[in-house]
């Protein structure tokens, strides 16, 4: 049985690769039987949890799913596999074989001659990016569970990203406030700063969620007890949340009777 093309996309750390593939999926009739799989990952999936928010008919695959990913490529029409910044790109090779692929690099103006342009098939421009702060460090939390209230979000989102915590290149998350939404949250430095993204999942007001929610951060000289210490100091109490939901669905069945 054949398989349809699979596109490899790659590129640095908050270039828009995840956004490129948005863009495409919105551009097709259909994402019905289209695979996305992002490896490396590990238990903090932020750019499938994205994704999938906004086509949930995709078939969405993260690491320890590599054998079930396989065995649905022949049926897919679309194949999109996204490589983090972290794996290299002979990665690819060990998870489709010989299996020919599409390799797309997103990248920034101001890069050249690197070893995505030895690589890829097609360049396709990306985001003004900030390359000179180094990548050393990596720190990844899930934080599923827990419910922050939005300002208190707000207040640690701007201090991550002006460098309270560390110098920080990349920072995104997915939380959930305590109005019941998930925020998603993104930070690339030498990119002006966007307001958080409501995601279109079910608004969550009873007790704590029992969905995905997390934070990773990329950079160097990561104060990475502070961080996860003032995110610890941001989450609500089981009465406060309790409260807060309450709140919300008063204002939500008066909306509904006006």
């Amino acid at each position: 049985m054949s398989i349809p093309m699979i596109t490899v996309v790659a590129g640095p750390a908050g270039c828009g690769k995840t956004t490129w593939i948005c863009q495409q999926l919105r551009n097709t009739a259909t994402a019905e039987n289209v695979i996305y799989f992002s490896p490396g990952t590990g238990n903090v999936p932020i750019d499938q949890i994205r994704l999938s928010a906004e086509f949930p008919e995709v078939k969405v695959f993260s690491d320890g799913q590599e054998v079930e990913f396989l065995n649905q490529l022949a049926g897919a029409e679309t194949i999109y596999i996204e490589l983090g910044f972290y794996l290299e790109l002979k990665t690819i090779e060990q998870i489709v074989g010989n299996v020919p692929y599409q390799s797309v690099a997103v990248l920034p103006p101001q890069m050249k001659d690197s070893e995505y342009h030895a690589w890829a098939e097609k360049v396709v421009k990306g985001l003004d990016i900030e390359t000179s702060i180094s990548l050393s460090q990596i720190w990844r939390s899930p934080t599923n569970g827990q419910v922050i209230d939005e300002d208190s979000l707000n207040e640690f989102w701007y201090e991550l990203s002006h460098g309270a915590y560390g110098t920080v290149s990349r920072a995104k998350g997915i939380f959930d406030a305590a109005d019941g939404r998930s925020l998603y949250a993104d930070f690339v430095a030498g990119v002006p700063t966007t307001d958080f993204l409501e995601l279109d999942l079910p608004r969550h007001l009873e007790g704590r969620p029992q969905r995905f929610s997390g934070i990773e951060t990329w950079g160097e000289n990561l104060d990475e007890s502070a961080i996860r210490q003032t995110l610890q100091d941001c989450y609500l109490s089981d009465s406060a949340i309790a409260q807060y939901q309450e709140q919300v669905r008063q204002i939500l069945i008066e909306e509904t009777i006006q």
